[in-house]
């Protein structure tokens, strides 16, 4: 597996050997589902001039290499095998699968479903560890997850770990998915928020806990724009 330095940069493709171009910085937003992670990470990483490392769309990436190939998702070796023979990038928040961006291709619903075999893989996660180490290296990123400032990153110059009520998740998700017209349960939202907690906090592969010495941002009632710029505020600490 590889990646690519972003525009602007050298184009020499990482490998197994890196020599950062130059000395970098690294921003974690950890937290449950819901907690507004994506968004939060896109809009910081934009105002602060970092590039923002989707780790998310790599494990799908992963589950849509599977389902190309029909993988037998009963045998996790077989995906580690063909993960290891084929090519992921990731340049300039657009993923490649051999060259070909696949970025619009993995948020199918039937790739949602998939990317457990891919995020419940313990070797499958180890090597897309080391390519978010490898990606870390060309530039400053900010990268969203559930083990980022914990596990993959828990060196990062800021670490913060974003998270809401399961209340005021289930009414954000309830909004969004009002809004594209989708026919939504509140209740049914705050119970499968509650579910997806329990089952990812614990979980045997990365569960989901506080990185040591992240900053708490709890976002309740408050804007993506007050949290962005909070979160600001403790970047721009002396440390």
């Amino acid at each position: 597996m590889s990646t690519q330095f972003p525009p602007n940069m050298s184009e020499k493709t990482i490998t197994n050997k890196t020599v950062p171009k130059k000395e970098t910085k690294l921003i974690t937003i950890d937290g449950p589902a819901g907690a507004g992670k994506s968004s939060v990470a896109k809009q910081l990483a934009a105002q602060i001039g970092f590039y923002y490392l989707d780790t998310g769309a790599l494990y799908r990436t992963v589950a849509l290499l599977g389902l190309k190939n029909q993988v037998d998702w009963n045998d996790p070796a077989a995906l580690v095998s063909l993960t290891q023979k084929n090519l992921i990038d990731y340049r300039a928040g657009r993923v490649y699968l051999n060259q070909e961006d696949v970025s619009e291709q993995i948020r199918s619903s039937e790739i949602t479903f998939l990317t457990q075999y891919s995020s419940k893989n313990p070797a499958i996660r180890l090597l897309m560890n080391d390519l978010q180490r490898k990606i870390a290296t060309t530039d400053h990123f900010v990268t969203e997850g559930r083990d980022q400032g914990s596990v993959v990153f828990p060196d990062a110059f800021r670490k913060f770990y974003l998270t809401a009520s399961p209340e005021e998740r289930a009414r954000r998700r309830f909004k969004e998915q009002q809004q594209r017209g989708e026919n939504v349960d509140y209740q049914q939202i705050l119970i499968d928020i509650n579910e997806r907690d329990y089952r990812d906090s614990h979980r045997d592969v990365a569960p989901l806990i506080q990185p040591k010495g992240a900053i708490i941002i709890d976002s309740d009632g408050k804007s993506l724009d007050e949290v962005v710029e909070l979160m600001k505020r403790h970047i721009e600490m002396p440390d």
